[in-house]
Order: C-alpha cells, then sequence, then structure tokens
C-alpha cells in the first residue's frame, strides 16, 4: 500500500475544487511551484492525471470527480477533529470578521450588528465589503477572504446557507410625480415610466428585471447604479421611479420626498436574503459566533411603519414564482 502524505490533502482539495494550479496555490498559500510539484506527487500516488488540460483550462479525470466529494468529506472530518476542543472566548478577541453584503442588507444591518458586538465583544470588529459578483454556481473561493456572505436566495450561491430574512419590492418615486394622480396604477405604468435601476454586475438578473420579464413588460431603464440604497435619494425632484425592498423605503422615507406604491398582494416581488458561509466552517467556533450575532441583529429590526399611496399596482397574475 503506498504511504500517504496526508500534508497533500488541502492542495489536493483546492486542486479538485479550482481546477487551476495558480489559484489553488493561492488558495492553500503556496507558490505555483511548490503546487505543481504536489499535483505531480499526487498524480504519482494515484497513478491518474487529476487535471487535464482542454482549450486553456483544466477539466478533472472521470476519477477525480470520483475523488473530490471524498476529499471534501475527509477535510470537513478533519477540521471538526482539530475544533473539538478550540475555544473562542469574544471578550477577549481583537478579531476582525469580513462580512459581505449588498448596501441595502448594510444599511438594515450594522447599527444592529454594531451595538451587540460592542457589548457583547467590544475588541472585535467588522469590515462589510461588497459581495461577490453573483454567479450561478459561485466558486467556494470567494470565502477564502470573507467569513459570511449575506446575499439573496435563488440564485445557487456556494456554501452552507440559512435564511435570514423576507423583503419586498414596492415602488418609490418624488412626492409629486404625476403618475400619483392617476385613479388606476398598473405595471404598464410603472414600466412604461423612466426608471433608475440598481445592479450588482455580471450577467445576475435582478427580482424586479425577472418580473417586468415575466410580464412582459420591458421597462424603460433611464438611470443604473450599483446597489440599492441610493435609489430613492435618486427619484426624489424627477419623474423617475424605482422598485426597491420596503424595508429600505420605509427608512427612506423618512428623510426624503418620496411616495411609496406598493404591488397588489398577487403581483408580490418578493426577495429572500441568507447568509452563507463555507462548509468547513460550520463548527469553527468563531464562525459559528458571528453567525449568531448577525442572526440576533437580524431580528432586532426596528419595523418602521410605511405609508403606501392609497392605489396599488395592478395587473395580470404573476405566471408562478421568479
Amino acid at each position: 500500500m503506498k504511504e500517504a502524505d496526508l500534508n497533500l490533502l488541502p492542495a489536493l482539495q483546492a486542486l479538485l475544487e479550482l481546477r487551476n494550479v495558480s489559484r489553488a496555490a493561492e488558495r492553500v498559500h503556496l507558490s505555483q511551484p511548490a503546487m505543481s510539484a504536489a499535483l505531480s506527487r499526487l498524480r504519482r500516488h494515484f497513478n491518474d492525471e487529476l487535471l487535464v488540460r482542454t482549450g486553456r483550462s483544466y477539466e478533472l479525470t472521470a476519477f477525480a470527480k470520483a475523488l473530490a466529494p471524498r476529499v471534501e468529506e475527509a477535510l470537513l472530518n478533519v477540521r471538526d477533529a482539530m475544533q473539538l476542543g478550540a475555544e473562542f472566548d469574544p471578550q477577549e478577541s481583537d478579531r476582525t470578521f469580513v462580512v459581505a453584503a449588498s448596501d441595502y442588507v448594510t444599511c438594515l444591518l450594522i447599527r444592529n450588528l454594531r451595538s451587540r458586538i460592542a457589548e457583547a465583544a467590544p475588541g472585535i470588529a467588522v469590515d462589510f465589503v461588497t459581495v461577490p459578483p453573483l454567479r450561478p454556481s459561485a466558486e467556494l473561493e470567494a470565502f477564502n477572504a470573507i467569513d459570511v456572505i449575506i446575499g439573496p436566495m435563488g440564485f445557487n450561491l456556494a456554501g452552507s446557507s440559512r435564511q435570514l430574512f423576507r423583503d419586498e419590492f414596492v415602488v418609490v418615486m418624488d412626492a409629486e410625480n404625476p403618475l400619483l394622480e392617476a385613479a388606476e396604477l398598473t405595471v404598464h405604468h410603472i414600466a412604461a415610466a423612466p426608471q433608475a435601476v440598481g445592479e450588482f454586475g455580471g450577467s445576475i438578473v435582478t427580482p424586479p428585471m425577472q418580473f417586468f420579464r415575466q410580464m412582459d413588460e420591458p421597462p424603460k431603464v433611464a438611470a443604473r447604479l450599483a446597489g440599492l440604497q441610493a435609489l430613492p435619494t435618486v427619484v426624489e425632484g424627477t419623474d423617475l421611479v424605482a422598485l426597491v425592498p420596503r424595508m429600505l423605503a420605509a427608512r427612506a422615507s423618512l428623510s426624503h420626498r418620496i411616495a411609496v406604491v406598493e404591488f397588489a398582494p398577487e403581483l408580490e416581488v418578493p426577495l429572500v436574503e441568507a447568509m452563507y458561509w463555507h462548509p468547513l466552517q460550520t463548527a469553527d467556533p468563531a464562525n459559528e459566533w458571528v453567525r449568531g450575532v448577525i442572526q440576533d441583529a437580524i431580528r432586532g429590526l426596528e419595523q418602521l411603519p410605511l405609508q403606501s399611496h392609497s392605489v396599488a399596482i395592478t395587473g395580470p397574475l404573476v405566471p408562478g414564482p421568479f
């Protein structure tokens, strides 16, 4: 039986997941030559190429594809075993956690999260960074520098996840927008009005854009912004309309001269946010602690009252969920 070098296990997992020698080297903090040498040793050990070049990229061999879930499970078991005696004392820690979230989620969360951390763990800091470009089956490599990602469900983001909260989109516009004088507002009216939209990069189609697509009402996009938080500010004093989450609209309406118009119940445009983390961090005491604080902060969100326009937006029923 061949002697197994368990020191190669992290390199093997990174190679099987990332299918790229340079990125795998970066993942496990090795030089590229050292990772290439590790790959050569692994190929000799398994008597298999593991990675084969196809054009400008690499693909896993059939053996490597079968091996990948076993390696992932083995690393998870090792991590769990090593953490049996691990301790994390938030009151004594000076760790900085990195949380990736949209501007909208950061706006909702940061006050509650900061107050809880200041009370329970005064030495701990949290850095909020922009969510990596959302794409289906996003790679776990994002968790190299991020402890928790907070993002929408329904986009097949990688990692373990847990639902945090549910919101829904409403329409915001200037308080003097002529649309508010209509006896009836329909999806067609909103789609035909000049619209400011929030985007998150990549090829992600946001829930509002999915909604208009399903309603067969292409929106008249007049302005594009990164994220959602600035949309209520942008529509104030203009003829623009924008779809924003209800909780963001409620906060914005306290300081901006905007009107909020809801969709009829059957036309609800939902937004469900979850937190994501690397599966290997599930039992990590520090990661588990910060996830718990995030959940506690979300539960403590103040539900501000929303004074909406008396006329709801109507239209044909949406044919199924987004």
